[in-house]
C-alpha cells in the first residue's frame, strides 16, 4: 500500500493545496483546506510530523481566511512567493499575502458574470489563470504602477464552462478543458510581463489569446488537463471513462486514448514523463504508463498489486446492478446491503476530485496528496512501489 497518511477534516472537501517549505517537509506541512459547509470558510491548518514519520493525526487551526461568500472552487499556493490565490462561485478571486503574521487579501477584478471554477499559478508565478462558467479564461497579472492585480480575458473560444487549466513549463502556453468536450491550448503572452526568448521560438512569438490547437477527441465533458514535466505530452480525461494523451502539441498533434470500464476520472498527475496517476469517481488512484514505443495503457490501481481483469469486473458489476434493480422493482426493497465484487476505493470513500504533487517537482514525483468528497486528504508515497519507479 502506498498510503503514507490519512487525515479526516470535514464531510466534504472541494480542493486543497500545500505550502512549499521543502527544508522542513518531513517535519511540518502547512495545508490549505477548503471546507464545503454552511460557513464556507477557507482554513489554514498546521500538520506536525516527527523525524521518523507521522506522529498522530494532530492538526491545529492557525488562520481562518474569510472573504468569499460562496463555495470556493479553486485554490493554489505559490511555492517561491508564498502567495495563495483563491477562486469562488461568487465570481471573485483573491490573492492572499502573509504580512506580519496575518494573511491579507487583495481582490482581483475578473469581470465575470458566472462562477469562477478553477485557478492555477504560472510556473514563474508572475501570472495566474482562472477558468469560469462564463466560457472565459482570465489571465491575471500584477500591475506594479497601480499596485493591483488586473486580468486580460480570452473570450469567444469556449462553447461551455472551463473546467480546468494547466500551464506549460514555458510560462506562455495554457491548456484548458471544457464541458463542450474539447481541450484547447492558448498563448498567454503579455507584453511587459513575459520576456521574449529567441530560444523558445513559437511560444514567445504568438499573440495573447491565440488558439494554438483545439483537440476534439472526446464526446463528453472533459476535466483535469496536465502537462508532462518536459511539456512534450498533454493528458486530460473525459466523462466517458477515457483518458487522452497528446504528443507534439501543435498543428499536427499525435493523439491516443485509453478506454477503461471503471468510473470516470476527474483529475490526473504526471509523476514522470511516462507515468500518470488518474483519480476520480472510482475512489482509487489509477496508474497509466507508456511503453518503449510510446503506447499508453492502464497498469493497475495504486492500492492493488495486480490489475483486476476488466472483463470479469465489468460482468460482475453488470450482474450486481441488474440484480439490485430487479430486486427493488419486483419486491420493493432496498438491496444496499449486497456486497459488491470489488469495494470502491481503498482509502477514499467518495469521489477524488483533486491530486497535488509534493516535494521537488523534478523528473520523478514520489509523493502526492489527494482530496475528495469524503472530506479526507490522503498522502501517497511511491517509494516502495518499485514497478512505478522503473
Amino acid at each position: 500500500m502506498a498510503v503514507m497518511a490519512v487525515h479526516q477534516f470535514a464531510q466534504c472537501i472541494t480542493c486543497h493545496a500545500w505550502s512549499a517549505d521543502q527544508s522542513r517537509v518531513l517535519e511540518l506541512f502547512t495545508s490549505c483546506v477548503v471546507h464545503c459547509n454552511v460557513q464556507l470558510q477557507l482554513l489554514l491548518l498546521l500538520l506536525l510530523f516527527a523525524h521518523g514519520g507521522l506522529v498522530e493525526d494532530k492538526w491545529e487551526k492557525v488562520y481562518v481566511l474569510q472573504k468569499h461568500d460562496q463555495v470556493i472552487s479553486g485554490i493554489d499556493w505559490s511555492a517561491r512567493s508564498n502567495r495563495i490565490v483563491t477562486a469562488s462561485h461568487d465570481r471573485n478571486s483573491y490573492v492572499w499575502n502573509l504580512e506580519q503574521s496575518e494573511w491579507v487579501p487583495t481582490l482581483v477584478i475578473l469581470r465575470l458574470n458566472r462562477a469562477a471554477l478553477c485557478v492555477q499559478w504560472s510556473p514563474k508565478e508572475n501570472k495566474f489563470a482562472v477558468g469560469s462558467g462564463a466560457k472565459t479564461i482570465c489571465i491575471c497579472y500584477y500591475e506594479q504602477d497601480n499596485n493591483w492585480w488586473v486580468s486580460k480575458l480570452i473570450r469567444k473560444r469556449h462553447n461551455s464552462s472551463v473546467t480546468s487549466v494547466s500551464w506549460h513549463p514555458d510560462n506562455i502556453f495554457l491548456a484548458t478543458t471544457s464541458t463542450d468536450g474539447k481541450c484547447r491550448v492558448f498563448s498567454t503572452f503579455i507584453k511587459g510581463v513575459d520576456a521574449k526568448d529567441s530560444k523558445k521560438g513559437t511560444s514567445s512569438d504568438s499573440k495573447f489569446g491565440e488558439l494554438i490547437v483545439q483537440l476534439d477527441l472526446s464526446s463528453s465533458w472533459t476535466f483535469g488537463v496536465k502537462w508532462s514535466p518536459s511539456g512534450n505530452t498533454l493528458a486530460y480525461v473525459g466523462h466517458n471513462s477515457m483518458i487522452y494523451f497528446v504528443d507534439d502539441v501543435g498543428p499536427s498533434p499525435l493523439a491516443q486514448n485509453v478506454v477503461f470500464r471503471d468510473l470516470p476520472l476527474r483529475d490526473v498527475l504526471f509523476v514522470s514523463e511516462r507515468k500518470v496517476i488518474g483519480v476520480g469517481f472510482d475512489c482509487n488512484p489509477m496508474v497509466f504508463a507508456a511503453d518503449e514505443r510510446g503506447t499508453w495503457s492502464f497498469v493497475r490501481y495504486l492500492g492493488e498489486r495486480k490489475a483486476v481483469s476488466s472483463a470479469s469486473r465489468y460482468g460482475s458489476q453488470f450482474s450486481e446492478a441488474f440484480g439490485k434493480f430487479y430486486g427493488q422493482s419486483k419486491h420493493g426493497v432496498n438491496n444496499d446491503a449486497v456486497e459488491t465484487s470489488r469495494t470502491r476505493g481503498t482509502v477514499h470513500e467518495n469521489c477524488i476530485n483533486c491530486i497535488i504533487p509534493l516535494g521537488d517537482h523534478g523528473k520523478m514525483i514520489r509523493r502526492f496528496s489527494t482530496s475528495g468528497l469524503d472530506g479526507r486528504i490522503v498522502v501517497w508515497d511511491l517509494e516502495n512501489e518499485q514497478d512505478l519507479l522503473e
